[in-house]
């Protein structure tokens, strides 16, 4: 069993929705791999320091096959909102080379190339969306208006899926997602109205295939079973537009919370890049975290995880970790290198980890050039989190300009 003080309620509970809690900072020095209680009453191992977490991520006898064991599947079905016992999870191949095949194929569709001929319709869409803001006039509310929209607009397009059933995403994923708010019978029903519409959808594209990602892979030599289609449509929807949307928001709250940090990219924008990177590593409201399961014991420095247990790795505060990172509390929109874990790392790393970058980038770069007068229209403490969600994000982001 791993050392544990007493045993902490998590996830923990932020002082403000831009700062950590001040958990991470204590388990790291003194409890870094710590037992935690979920709401649900089950025990999990919690990791906070860079190293650990790293290596659970990139090492494979940590697995994300949550059902492995009565304990994890107990963690999976009651603490997840979803996301990490529903069709997604079970129809994709999880490990092994079934896995790697998977993600060889929709990766494609993800290339570094790709996002480059992606990028100027990301900018004109920010721009179309940025003109509606000031059309309404100030103050308004920048994740609704900007940061929600946008990754709603570039995933349905790379899916073929119309715009206009983004609200209807916005339910699915939400129930996907978090962690508190929906019983499992709401769960479960949204979870199958959603299967209905991507079984639809996969089967009107099957019948007239257009220039976009599903259609690809269906037409391939050996395409993929309606299923996998299904359960791929439906897991690229949430996580392309969920994380990314509430990331916006994020990104610009940070920034925005110090007005040197906005003034800084004003004067240099070729530090956007940068500056992405590092709201990414800072972010302090990144929802729940990475769960594993381990079906043998592991030896760390400094403990031992046992058989059998779940383990949440916290990427976010090993972010935070001064052997990591210099000066890691504070936000350096120079800091390069910058090796972060907000994507993850190893097999299992974000597959639309490009996307979200250039996704991030295009915001930002349209923002300055737009809006370089965009201040908080609240004070930064009195941003809200939304309570629950597996992700972690701000309910608003109220700003003028």
């Amino acid at each position: 069993m791993a050392d544990s003080e007493t045993v902490a309620e998590y996830p923990f509970v932020n002082p403000t929705a831009l700062e950590p809690p001040e958990e991470w900072a204590r388990l790291r020095t003194r409890c870094p791999v710590s037992t935690v209680r979920l709401p649900s009453g089950d025990e999990a191992s919690l990791l906070t320091r860079y190293d650990d977490v790293r290596q659970v991520l990139a090492d494979s006898r940590f697995t994300r096959q949550l059902d492995a064991g009565a304990g994890a599947a107990r963690i999976a079905a009651n603490e997840s909102g979803g996301v990490f016992n529903s069709s997604m999870a079970s129809t994709i191949p999880q490990a092994g080379p079934g896995h790697q095949r998977w993600r060889r194929r929709v990766s494609r569709w993800f290339t570094a190339k790709r996002m480059t001929a992606l990028r100027p319709g990301i900018e004109a869409m920010a721009n179309r969306l940025i003109d509606r803001m000031v059309e309404r006039g100030a103050p308004g509310d920048l994740k609704a208006g900007l940061g929600f929209p946008l990754p709603v607009w570039v995933i349905c397009d790379l899916l073929g899926v119309p715009e206009t059933d983004r609200d209807r995403f916005a339910y699915w994923s939400d129930t996907l997602l978090n962690l508190t708010r929906y019983g499992q019978a709401e769960i479960d029903a949204a979870q199958a109205e959603f299967t209905e519409y991507m079984a639809e959808h996969v089967a009107a594209r099957r019948a007239e295939p257009g220039d976009d990602l599903l259609s690809s892979l269906l037409t391939e030599d050996d395409p993929m079973p309606d299923a996998a289609l299904v359960a791929t449509g439906m897991g690229l929807l949430v996580a392309g537009h969920e994380t990314t949307a509430n990331m916006i928001a994020k990104m610009v709250g940070m920034l925005l919370a110090d007005r040197a940090r906005w003034e800084s990219l004003l004067a240099e924008p070729a530090l956007v890049r940068t500056a992405v990177e590092e709201a990414l590593r800072f972010d302090a409201n990144p929802g729940f975290g990475m769960p594993r399961y381990v079906s043998e014991d592991v030896e760390f420095d400094h403990a031992t995880i046992e058989a059998g247990t779940t383990v949440v790795c916290s990427m976010a505060a090993a972010n935070r970790d001064e052997h990591a990172f210099a000066r890691a509390g504070e936000m350096d929109l120079t800091r390069s290198p910058n090796p972060h874990l907000a994507f993850g790392v190893g097999a299992h790393s974000c597959l639309g980890q490009s996307l979200a970058r250039t996704e991030l980038q295009a915001v930002l770069t349209v923002l300055l050039r737009r809006l370089p007068g965009l201040e908080l229209a609240v004070d930064p403490a009195e941003l809200d989190r939304v309570e629950g969600l597996a992700v972690g994000g701000l309910r608003t982001v109220p700003v003028r300009w």
